[in-house]
């Protein structure tokens, strides 16, 4: 039986693909707001006119005025039109700059374009289900160092390391640590700068990533910090490291259980691992409410889910859950895992385990 079809759903729907395309195009503009310095720069400036900003910000005049009005009609930037002056509401600047409690959501906005750039790898991609290799995303590096780099500064030494039974006090004293799937190394380089009896490594398969830690920890001049260029599917270490961490990493990976049973392996009886990964539930229907659930399972269909397929992996993605982290955990060897979010870190949820 065919169901009756009701106008006013239908209406309702396009209304909202409207204000779907109108954001994403919004998204790119805050993009650009962010790379061009735009939104740090009117989060100090008094209510300014068009030119005032644009020399402020040493930018092309008729650029930024185009700019201003999209940000004006999209409701962001208020706007004067007897002064013709625009100002950022602080109330929108805690969100869009470095100039609030939380990190700025304007660098996530760089994804939309990010992912663009691959679309018709994407396209292929999804006819013959070889996934992208990691290589193809040119930029995909640079902004999650960005992104994550913001909530390292806030939270790592602070919040989610003391959150950890006794941890501290063994970073304290001295103990030796692994990144794995360290990125550009900005979360072992803050743990080695804030516990300098510890030792510490970083472990990445991209070389990128590899060169960027190794020169932020030479111009911190770190000396309790190595970087080594290694697939986590192939770590070999045991009974090495008292803690172990990985940040955002094991969802990516090709073979995530085959890396959980190395990193068993290579902590120490009495070791501590933390896994942060993409706070969601492993059935869809759990994530229906979840705020950023559209944009976790996009960035899982075109980034996460295709590295680890290109490799011939599972391809769990980033909303693989957690019943399915648990699972893994526990086959992987640890006891169920202690599981907490973070202030400060709305994207995730951080697991300490044990053997």
């Amino acid at each position: 039986m065919t169901s009756r079809f009701d106008s006013k759903r239908a209406d309702a729907f396009a209304e909202r693909m409207t204000q779907t395309l109108n954001d994403a195009f919004v998204a790119m503009m805050l993009s650009i707001g962010h790379k061009t310095g735009l939104l740090e720069k009117m989060a100090v400036l008094p209510a300014s006119t068009s030119d005032e900003i644009a020399k402020a910000c040493g930018l092309d005049a008729r650029n930024v005025v185009e700019w201003l009005d999209t940000m004006v009609v999209s409701r962001i930037v208020d706007y004067d039109p007897e002064t013709r002056r625009y100002d950022l509401p602080a109330e929108h600047m805690v969100s869009l700059t470095q100039h609030g409690d939380a990190p700025s959501l304007a660098p996530q906005m760089q994804w939309v374009s990010c992912m663009g750039e691959v679309e018709p790898r994407l396209v292929e991609a999804f006819r013959d289900g070889r996934g992208v290799p990691y290589s193809e995303y040119a930029r995909f590096h640079g902004i999650m160092n960005q992104a994550n780099g913001q909530v390292f500064d806030n939270t790592l030494v602070d919040v989610t390391l003391p959150a950890i039974p006794g941890l501290v006090d063994r970073l304290r004293q001295g103990v030796d640590v692994v990144d794995v799937g360290c990125g550009s190394g900005h979360a072992i380089n803050l743990m080695a700068r804030a516990f300098p009896n510890s030792q510490f490594r970083g472990y990445d398969f991209s070389p990128e990533g590899i060169s960027a830690a190794e020169a932020e920890a030479k111009s911190w001049d770190l000396s309790n910090v190595r970087f080594k260029e290694q697939d986590a599917a192939q770590i070999d270490d045991c009974d090495a490291f008292d803690f172990i961490a990985s940040f955002d990493a094991i969802h990516d990976q090709a073979h995530p259980r085959r890396v959980l049973a190395n990193i068993a392996r290579a902590l120490r009886p009495d070791g501590i691992y933390l896994m942060v990964e993409p706070r969601a539930a492993t059935p869809v229907e759990e994530n229906l409410d979840a705020p950023m659930a559209p944009f976790l399972y996009s960035i899982s269909a075109m980034h996460c889910m295709q590295v680890s397929l290109a490799y011939e992996g599972e391809g769990v993605g980033a909303a693989w859950g957690d019943q399915m982290a648990r699972e893994f955990l526990r086959e992987a060897g640890f006891q169920e895992p202690v599981s907490y979010p973070v202030e400060g870190d709305v994207m995730n949820t951080y697991y300490v385990a044990h053997l």
